[in-house]
């Protein structure tokens, strides 16, 4: 179920925007699951105008591209109440005007009350964040979703890291991904993946960016899915 065209030039393009834009870095970092990850995607550091901006071109046309139908956005708190304005911005440019609504953390008793915020939520409704990690986001915001009787269609991410998710302290054989896919029976679209980052790596000239190569297909073979 998963659309994510592996090694396309939009997705070589976004890899090579994330890492001019150091929220695409190199070296050792330990993940959530406790791995040491050779490399670190952190989309909170797409962090002024012009790089918003140009991501939002990426989840946009990756968005066409799937075909995928939806009425409206919905971003998870935090992150994805970013994405969401953003994105609904760059489709309205390209002729897709679309509303889009998020959620706060914690419910407010006064004004318009609640922890839903934005367009009603209604329709098919498309899920927008970073990545999927633990799947934490997509379940609670599908859970808000449906209790406001809207129909949740799919999720969109930047960057698909397609290793094997863990569940109290063991591997699990699929990854997050993978397991929003299965359980939802959702889709999921990623303008990239860690093949893509793979296949980037593997065309690049720096001997600073080759010398990573390796140790992201260690780490592919290790966890990978």
């Amino acid at each position: 179920m998963s659309n994510t065209p592996s090694n396309s030039a939009l997705a070589q393009d976004f890899v090579a925007f994330a890492v001019q834009s150091q929220v695409l870095r190199f070296g050792e970092f330990k993940t959530k699951a406790g791995r040491l990850s050779p490399y670190f995607f952190n989309a909170g550091l797409f962090d002024d105008g012009a790089k918003l901006g140009r991501l939002a071109q990426f989840y946009a046309q990756r968005l066409i591209d799937s075909g995928l139908q939806f009425d409206m956005l919905f971003g998870p708190a935090y992150k994805g109440i970013t994405l969401a304005a953003a994105v609904s911005i760059e489709l309205a440019r390209l002729g897709k005007n679309v509303p889009f609504a998020y959620n706060r953390k914690e419910a407010k008793d006064h004004g318009e009350g609640g922890t839903l915020v934005g367009a009603p939520v209604k329709g098919r409704v498309l899920i927008i964040d970073d990545v999927i990690s633990a799947g934490t986001s997509v379940r609670e915001s599908i859970d808000l979703i449906a209790r406001a009787g809207a129909t949740p269609c799919g999720v969109t991410i930047a960057l698909d890291r397609q290793e094997k998710a863990t569940l109290n302290g063991e591997e699990c054989p699929e990854s997050a991904v993978q397991q929003v896919e299965q359980h939802y029976q959702l889709p999921v679209v990623s303008i990239a993946s860690l093949a893509d980052l793979l296949q980037y790596l593997s065309h690049q000239s720096d001997p600073a960016l080759v010398s990573f190569h390796s140790a992201v297909a260690a780490y592919r073979q290790r966890y990978g899915v």
